[in-house]
């Protein structure tokens, strides 16, 4: 007997060392994209299972027909759990998609019969899966919200979730309530609301717009300045008028400096004014 027991203490040890081992040498592979074996996914399956049974089991439940809880929970529901757990006409996201173990598609299990297993996991999350402890920004009551819209969410289709989520207060919780991504705006009608600040950026874009329209008015002030350096221009071509008219063509050719030439031939050159001497020599006047 003795023997039997340091036998399986000494496999445990070897068993434990090598585990550890392994685990030190970066064998196991923690990739979200790469599956737990079978066995060790059955093992912390009923782990966490029974871990939420255990710490759920003397909560208490409150009224979960109550129309205002109801509200409340749909819309912190929308606006804080759908990318994951999506909603009645939602289709699948890139998160819902892509987390391991992946999360479960709500609007078909519900709170599945245990609304106090849900609040306990709603507010505490659970470990390595990506599911947040809520209850550190949410109060008991608004946890029971959400408990109360899963509860009816199975029952539900798309128009009667958006009509919900429409009377409701939206991401609303009591204060601390950060700026959520809207994934349902991924997928169908919701498309609206997520695409509200691209639109916004739209505007912004059209803000540019109006400040390039009014560089495009500033150039067209530079129009303005062209017609500006037109009228500067247009002394030049006085002056080439000016010019054209002293040289009287004012289509072109000969400007003021032929005009010159012409006056000299039609103004005869004066007769000098001279005498001899009776030495024969000539002696010039001044006229």
């Amino acid at each position: 007997m003795k023997r039997t027991i340091k036998t399986l203490v000494a496999a445990g040890v070897v068993g434990s060392a090598a585990l550890v081992g392994g685990a030190y040498l970066g064998l196991v592979n923690v990739g979200a994209d790469d599956p737990h074996f079978p066995a060790v996914y059955a093992f912390l399956t009923m782990a966490r299972d029974r871990s939420i049974e255990v710490r759920s089991k003397d909560i208490e439940v409150p009224n979960l027909n109550d129309d205002a809880l109801i509200k409340a929970g749909a819309g912190n529901y929308n606006s804080m759990c759908i990318g994951c757990h999506l909603a009645p006409g939602v289709a699948e996201t890139e998160l819902s998609q892509s987390l391991y173990p992946a999360p479960p598609n709500l609007t078909k299990v519900g709170i599945d019969g245990n609304p106090a297993a849900a609040f306990w996991v709603i507010k505490h999350g659970i470990k390595a899966t990506g599911m947040p402890a809520w209850g550190k920004s949410m109060g008991d009551q608004y946890i029971w919200g959400m408990v109360a819209l899963l509860d009816q969410l199975p029952k539900m289709d798309a128009g009667q979730y958006q009509a919900l989520v429409a009377s409701s207060g939206g991401h609303d919780h009591g204060g601390g309530e950060t700026q959520m991504h809207n994934h349902e705006g991924q997928h169908g009608s919701a498309k609206a609301d997520h695409h509200a600040e691209p639109e916004a950026a739209t505007d912004h874009h059209a803000s540019d717009s109006s400040k390039a329209n009014a560089g495009a008015d500033h150039h067209g002030d530079s129009s303005s300045s062209a017609d500006h350096h037109a009228a500067d221009m247009t002394p030049s071509g006085s002056g080439a008028d000016h010019h054209a008219t002293d040289g009287q063509t004012a289509e072109g050719g000969a400007g003021h400096h032929e005009t010159e030439p012409a006056q000299k031939e039609q103004t005869p050159a004066a007769a000098p004014n001279t005498h001899t001497h009776a030495d024969g020599k000539e002696h010039l006047h001044d006229s």
